[in-house]
């Protein structure tokens, strides 16, 4: 019975504690007042670039399975998608942390990004490739936004 009570009494500090400290932790709206805006602008980065990355892995198998078909011209497309989702992914965890490294990781997003948009819309007709490019391009120009706030 003792060990009972003193188990709830600990439950009920730890979770008096964590309240605390969670009510003292910043926000993205605060640490914005003191970065003047940097928080928000990274945060908007890292969704941008972690939507192009399920972007870009989903248009990796739509091509890995064309590619199985025989259709070749699609094995670039792959290529790039399967490294441009890596670059996206590392850009997106990096913006989310608020990284020091963010802007290098933008810079080299942006670039796979647009190599990738660019041998997307070579091939013309394919929804997923359209979607692909489109998005890949968006992303490219949210990284570069956050560059130039960055500076």
């Amino acid at each position: 019975m003792m060990t009972m009570i003193s188990n709830c009494r600990m439950f009920a500090l730890s979770a008096m504690a964590i309240a605390m400290l969670a009510s003292n932790a910043p926000t993205f709206a605060a640490k914005d007042a003191v970065d003047g805006g940097h928080a928000a602008h990274m945060l908007k980065c890292a969704k941008v670039c972690a939507d192009c990355q399920v972007q870009c892995d989903a248009c990796f198998t739509h091509c890995a399975s064309l590619v199985s078909e025989g259709k070749k011209e699609h094995a670039k497309c792959m290529n790039n998608c399967v490294d441009c989702a890596e670059c996206c992914k590392l850009c997106a965890t990096l913006c989310a942390r608020q990284s020091s490294f963010s802007a290098a990781a933008a810079e080299g997003c942006a670039k796979c990004c647009d190599e990738c948009a660019t041998a997307c819309e070579k091939i013309s007709g394919d929804e997923t490739m359209i979607a692909c490019a489109k998005t890949c391009r968006t992303c490219a120009k949210e990284c570069r936004d956050m560059m130039k706030m960055m500076k």
